[in-house]
């Protein structure tokens, strides 16, 4: 059953541009290492954007789905960058939903955390500043969207509280700047009637189930099976695209390295979607690869 499903996608991924439009949803994901698929363990498997296509196609809704534009380590610039080349755009016209993971990347840097005494410490300031930056340059990327992908529903993703092994005296400054975070996410959103997507209250604050590795800031499979179910559920106004835990791909991860090597060889074939069908059938399991 497996193996039908992935050749469906191969097929459906290998359609020319033009006849998208007649044949599904046009998925482009934009955004930093959470849109790319990193693991707890710095590598790229599937993530909340692989979940949410292979949602779409095992239920006929999916046509074309690239995370070309997705890249570890992008805070908002670098994502409204990342849209302004000729493919991008090739990319983004057509689209009729685009995700976007972006901002965590302009506020995590300035939090120091020790994960072996479970401390925490950053300046106000700084919080500050980064949180306006992320509210002005998120309004802009917002406005890109929407110019370059007319057709577009778009869903701002949120965040979840990423520091387990935190003391809960040390949580209380950390909460408060994530919580900022999500608001002006979700207000930009609103402003640009697009969707907030929160994801902060199925995380939970302390949720090892999710977040393994207490040194790292990504989640595992499970996590990201939540943020996709919960961009489904907005999607469809219900829970039955939902992706059950049952029916999850096995984890097949790849370093970066390797990530660059295929990304590099297949720069042809990646603007029409191909680099994605060929990962999907190399690992026998239904992940696209970060680009």
């Amino acid at each position: 059953m497996r193996k039908l499903v992935l050749g469906m996608l191969f097929i459906l991924l290998c359609i020319p541009q033009h006849t998208y439009a007649n044949r599904g949803e046009v998925y482009v994901a934009l955004g930093d290492s959470l849109a790319a698929g990193q693991t707890p363990y710095s590598q790229i498997d599937a993530g909340y954007t692989d979940f949410i296509a292979l949602q779409l196609m095992r239920h006929q809704k999916l046509a074309h789905f690239s995370k070309e534009l997705s890249f570890p380590g992008y805070r908002v610039q670098n994502v409204i960058d990342s849209i302004q080349t000729e493919p991008a755009q090739q990319l983004l016209k057509n689209a009729t939903i685009v995700t976007i993971s972006a901002g965590a990347n302009n506020l995590l840097p300035l939090i120091s955390h020790n994960a072996n005494n479970g401390s925490l410490a950053f300046s106000q300031l700084s919080v500050n500043f980064a949180l306006n930056e992320v509210r002005l340059q998120l309004k802009e990327l917002l406005q890109q969207v929407q110019e370059k992908a007319p057709y577009a529903t778009i869903y701002v993703m949120g965040y979840y509280f990423p520091y387990t092994s935190v003391h809960e005296k040390q949580m209380i400054g950390a909460t408060k700047a994530l919580a900022l975070l999500n608001d002006i996410l979700q207000q930009e959103a609103k402003a640009a009637d697009a969707v907030f997507v929160d994801i902060y209250k199925e995380f939970g604050e302390r949720s090892v189930k999710y977040l393994p590795n207490v040194s790292d800031v990504h989640p595992n499979q499970l996590g990201y099976r939540v943020m996709a179910n919960e961009m489904l559920a907005k999607f469809i106004g219900n829970r039955s695209l939902q992706l059950a835990e049952k029916n999850m791909p096995e984890p097949s991860p790849k370093s970066f390295e390797e990530i660059l090597v295929e990304r590099q060889a297949s720069d042809e074939v990646a603007l029409r979607g191909v680099y994605v069908a060929s990962y999907f059938t190399a690992n026998q399991s239904a992940r696209p690869l970060m680009s």
